[in-house]
């Protein structure tokens, strides 16, 4: 295959799994600043790296797992890094209270839980759970982080009773009752 014909085909594959990207950077970065960086440097080592792609998998495991690899990295590097924060005034003003009550209702309560949940899990939980909540099968997942069938169930089956548990610690505070 020429150079032109890979560059196609890269470009091609990756405009029709780059919702992949996006899962990936929304659940490891905070900042829309940070998720830009870190969509780059995904493109960046999936362009790198499809030479030695191999046709017979499919491209969306190739995908994930070099994106989750990078995202992993990419956010044990940011964690490492103190940050400071300033405020930008001109921003803060151009956002009416109508416009942040908006995109707070957008998010429903389920969906900020487990948003939240998912932001709490480490790097490898995150991932696993990021393809479970993709559709993927136990194969496809075991493949993708290299692990066994049988360690994605249990993994799974774990995590969401930690789910359950921390939705029900929540409720409880919500009512009232405050019991953990």
């Amino acid at each position: 295959m020429s150079k032109r014909a890979g560059q196609e085909q890269f470009l091609i594959l990756l405009d029709e799994h780059k919702k992949i990207l996006f899962k990936i950077a929304n659940s490891y970065c905070r900042q829309a600043s940070d998720r830009e960086d870190l969509i780059q440097e995904m493109v960046l080592q999936l362009w790198r790296s499809f030479g030695r792609y191999d046709p017979r998998s499919r491209f969306t495991t190739w995908m994930y797992r070099v994106a989750l690899n990078v995202a992993i990295s990419f956010y044990r590097r940011e964690t490492r890094r103190p940050r400071t924060t300033t405020l930008d005034a001109q921003a803060v003003l151009q956002l009416s209270p109508q416009s942040r009550e908006s995109e707070a209702a957008s998010r429903d309560a389920d969906g900020q839980l487990l948003e939240s949940f998912i932001r709490q899990l480490n790097d490898f939980d995150r991932a696993l759970v990021i393809l479970y909540l993709d559709g993927n099968r136990h194969d496809t997942i075991a493949e993708i982080l290299g692990i066994s069938e049988t360690n994605v169930g249990t993994k799974i089956g774990r995590i969401k009773q930690k789910l359950r548990e921390m939705s029900a610690a929540d409720e409880g505070e919500a009512v009232g009752h405050g019991t953990r």
